[in-house]
């Protein structure tokens, strides 16, 4: 009997072949994963690649809309309570027009509307985790000032008047923000123009049309707060509808990710067992040979 060596060359790269896959074979039974790396399905890791990609976007979009909505509700909170603020003091403006008021009635209402400039100048300078919220994009400067060596006293507006926006996966932008000078005003103008003004013709005792064209400017101030905060409402609606909607994205695509690049464990342990059949039935062969001695060929 005569052994073929190219036979014999065949059954050890028969040999090594059922190893190697065994040992993939085990390393996507352990990982749970049916590709590893490019050469194991270069269309499935291609495809994984880009879906990856997405992820991250959607997943960045997520994080920063997180902190974003955050921020809009605080904002929008803080302009309730100017609303709330200004309509003290158009009211108040109303009282004090009516001209029944005597001088101790007017003093009580000065020192009211001297509290609610000063609280409208506060929400004015209101700030969120260290981010003045009505600055524009000047993030870390106090928006507003009081100079009050003026009559009627002058409002400083230090911000800017950029509007800022955060875009979604799909391209859309979101207003992310109000320059304070459109909401509170700047010098004479704005809600705390119309405060000021009117804390002034109270404190000279200015006749009932002052003070009537007073209620006119805090009436005028309180629209204009309530139309900017508006705009918000409609930012902050949409951030949590499409930040919903990104999550939801993002979950289905990483369950598709993991849909193409994942393991079967039930088809691997069988292709593992068929194949571990395989080499113990190589290795059967393989020692069969090596019995073969130098009698064997003078047969």
């Amino acid at each position: 009997m005569r052994v073929d060596p190219s036979y014999i060359n065949n059954l050890t790269q028969s040999l090594n072949s059922a190893a190697n896959t065994a040992n993939t074979l085990s390393g996507q039974l352990s990982s749970g994963l049916r590709v590893q790396s490019l050469s194991d399905d270069p269309s499935a890791a291609a495809q994984s690649v880009q879906m990856g990609s997405q992820i991250a976007q959607i997943d960045t979009f997520v994080q920063m809309a997180s902190g974003e909505t955050s921020m809009l509700q605080v904002t929008d909170s803080t302009l309730g309570e100017v609303v709330t603020q200004l309509t003290s003091a158009v009211t108040l403006a109303v009282q004090a027009s009516n001209g029944t008021n005597n001088s101790a009635n007017l003093q009580a209402l000065t020192q009211q509307v001297a509290g609610i400039r000063d609280q409208v100048l506060a929400l004015g300078n209101a700030s969120y985790q260290g981010r003045y919220l009505f600055a524009g994009s000047q993030g870390t400067t106090a928006p507003f000032s009081l100079d009050t060596t003026t009559t009627p006293a002058t409002t400083n507006y230090a911000g800017d008047t950029n509007v800022q926006f955060i875009e979604t996966p799909g391209g859309q932008k979101i207003q992310m923000n109000l320059p304070g000078s459109s909401i509170f005003g700047s010098g004479n103008s704005g809600a705390l123009g119309a405060l000021n003004q009117f804390l002034a013709d109270l404190s000279s005792g200015a006749p009932s049309t002052a003070l009537t064209a007073d209620s006119t400017a805090l009436s005028d101030a309180l629209k204009t707060v309530s139309t900017q905060r508006s705009i918000l409402d409609g930012s902050l609606s949409t951030l949590q509808s499409t930040n919903n909607y990104s999550q939801t994205q993002e979950a289905q695509l990483k369950a598709q990710q993991d849909s193409l690049v994942a393991a079967d464990p039930a088809a691997i342990a069988t292709d593992l067992k068929s194949n571990q059949t395989q080499y113990q039935a190589l290795l059967s062969v393989i020692s069969s040979l090596n019995k073969v001695n130098l009698f064997d060929y003078l047969k």
